[in-house]
């Protein structure tokens, strides 16, 4: 993430922005012809087949690959033409300690009641009616494709769930966002408030989900600021699976006791939980930069060691 890209940031996001349109493009193509020949439907029925309960199994795959189509390879494929190593650039490393994970399991914990908080604002803010009716229209849709997809009636099912839901989409969005976006934009306007915000935003924008945008964006800024003072992809894909992975696991949970699972993905919480998650989240967030500067110090300190050897 450190080494300097051959290709100017100008240039680099101009590449992201094409590549991820043709990237949507074919996961699009790719999620309609995949269903249509192997689940024998017309192309017309593919939306209809998709949310069928039969189906669920080969909708998480299908969501899993399409998704590493449209995210995962655009964001490589600029990583690769700007620098010699991709999976460097993008802040693949391998230098994580165990203090550094403890502390993303801390700030997930908080970022749960920031989130709750948020989720409560999203709701009372004073929109046109029309908006909103719309908006609940989509959230509901939004609702009813993750209650299919996350449809697990027994352990087997949970555990390919956390696969499908949890760490598929960690992996693929973070190398998206985070790595491809938020580096490029950071680099390009030279302002990392600037880069981190928003590539938060779009992070949750693409999610098309009114009522979570709030939250989403808050979401996207921890997981950007962890990005941002580790230098470490690695650590903001583990807080977001945690993230995903409490949402997998409170469904599984709700469904073997009989309750709705729209309860468990009610995540609105009182406002004032937001300052509880703040207090926490925070200190954990200076720890991670702090730790970060001392591996820096303990590397250049056995490179100095090595020369002098």
């Amino acid at each position: 993430m450190n080494q300097k890209p051959v290709v100017a940031y100008s240039s680099q996001f101009a590449l992201l922005l094409g590549f991820l349109g043709v990237g949507l493009i074919l996961s699009g193509l790719l999620m309609t012809w995949l269903t249509a020949v192997l689940l024998h439907v017309p192309f017309l029925q593919v939306p209809e087949a998709l949310m069928k309960p039969e189906n669920v199994q080969f909708s998480r795959f299908a969501n899993a690959l399409t998704t590493f189509v449209a995210f995962f390879i655009p964001a490589w494929a600029v990583a690769k033409i700007a620098s010699k190593n991709a999976f460097q650039t993008l802040g693949f490393n391998s230098h994580i300690n165990i203090k550094q994970v403890i502390a993303v399991g801390v700030i997930s914990f908080g970022a749960l009641f920031l989130n709750g908080s948020l989720s409560a604002i999203n709701e009372i803010i004073p929109m046109p009616a029309n908006f909103l009716a719309k908006a609940r229209k989509m959230e509901n849709e939004y609702q009813q494709t993750m209650i299919t997809l996350a449809t697990m009636k027994n352990m087997g099912d949970l555990l390919l769930g956390l696969l499908v839901i949890a760490v598929a989409p960690a992996i693929f969005e973070e190398v998206l966002f985070r790595a491809g976006l938020q580096r490029v934009l950071v680099g390009l306007t030279k302002n990392a408030a600037l880069g981190i915000m928003i590539s938060s935003i779009l992070f949750s924008a693409i999610h098309a989900s009114y009522f979570g945008f709030l939250p989403r964006v808050a979401l996207g800024v921890v997981l950007g600021l962890i990005y941002y003072l580790t230098s470490n992809l690695w650590l903001a894909i583990l807080m977001h699976f945690l993230n995903n992975a409490v949402v997998v696991i409170q469904i599984y949970v709700y469904t073997q006791m009989g309750k709705p699972i729209k309860e468990a993905m009610d995540e609105t919480m009182p406002i004032w939980y937001g300052v509880f998650g703040l207090l926490i989240v925070i200190p954990a967030l200076l720890f991670l930069k702090k730790e970060r500067n001392q591996i820096i110090s303990k590397q250049e300190l056995t490179l100095a060691n090595e020369s002098v050897d």
